[in-house]
């Protein structure tokens, strides 16, 4: 049997070796709670990948030729907190190959995960969390590892910035950093809010992008739609001037839950991650290396042994 490669392309731009960009597949769907279905996003993801044109016109470029390593699907059928620790560990050996991470969920509990990988191994980091929903919950339905619980330690252990919000609990405004959000209401009044979100980031960033962040108008097969998203090229707007201004060190995408009639969204997920990518590798050549200097765990895993609620 062949082995699958990212959208199609061939070995010689496939291989692990040769690759500059890994990306690691993570069918989960162990804590959702309302839609199930985004253990299918990964596949469905790939396969619109495959029917998708490779040559960015925006960037004038063929990213894919930087190198995409796909790898096996992370499956982990265990607890919530046990595959936050496969995804860390995963994640980890791929950074420390050198190769730019990318992951692509499964619903956002993954994110747990990817964060503190790119937590221990990039110093002064700041993650850029693009969602409908805040996810700041210490603790839900008996785990720090809940979907509802996603950024919580980035919010204890990094720079949290949160762009897109309209649904969180009361109880999350404690957690909140009200100085870092950009609430979907006031960015669609607000012309200054991308400088404003880029002013308050460090150098290094991470992304974590949660598909609901679309407006459901755009990307409805998502487990959670809000009303009241962002749309298409405001948010390429946003992610080139991040990618342009700051050294985007890894990125997630979660929650897409694929459905039979409409095949849009997977679409529309294939084509965020391309261009993602595109926007990273635009201005740089393949022998450009991807330096990540590795720091301490911060006692992230103090934040394990607490228990649950505020």
């Amino acid at each position: 049997m062949e082995t699958k490669t990212y959208a199609g392309i061939s070995k010689e731009y496939a291989k692990l070796e040769h690759a500059k960009i890994v990306l690691i597949p993570v069918p989960y769907d162990g804590t959702s709670t309302w839609q199930k279905g985004a253990d299918k996003g990964p596949n469905a993801f790939l396969n619109a990948s495959e029917n998708m044109e490779l040559y960015d016109i925006e960037t004038d470029s063929e990213v894919y030729r930087k190198g995409i390593y796909l790898t096996e699907p992370l499956t982990v059928n265990a607890t919530p907190e046990a595959m936050v620790d496969a995804v860390h560990q995963e994640t980890k050996s791929y950074i420390k190959k050198n190769k730019f991470v990318t992951v692509f969920g499964g619903e956002h509990s993954i994110s747990i995960g990817t964060i503190r990988a790119f937590n221990e191994m990039f110093p002064n980091l700041t993650v850029l969390h693009i969602d409908a929903h805040a996810d700041l919950r210490k603790s839900y339905d008996g785990s720090s590892c809940n979907h509802a619980c996603a950024v919580y330690e980035a919010s204890q252990y990094t720079n949290l910035i949160q762009v897109g919000i309209r649904s969180m609990d009361i109880k999350e405004k404690s957690v909140m950093n009200l100085d870092k959000t950009y609430f979907a209401h006031e960015i669609a009044i607000n012309d200054s809010w991308m400088e404003s979100a880029i002013d308050q980031m460090t150098d290094n960033v991470f992304i974590t992008f949660d598909l609901d962040a679309f407006d459901p108008s755009v990307l409805p097969s998502t487990g959670t739609p809000e009303p009241g998203g962002l749309f298409w090229y405001e948010t390429l707007d946003f992610l080139k001037k991040v990618f342009n201004q700051k050294n985007v060190v890894g990125l997630d995408i979660v929650e897409l839950c694929p459905n039979e009639v409409d095949k849009s969204s997977d679409f529309l997920a294939a084509k965020l991650y391309y261009k993602m990518l595109s926007y990273k590798f635009q201005h740089e050549t393949i022998e450009d290396d991807y330096a990540h200097n590795e720091k301490p765990l911060n006692n992230i895993s103090k934040l394990n042994e607490e228990e649950d609620g505020y």
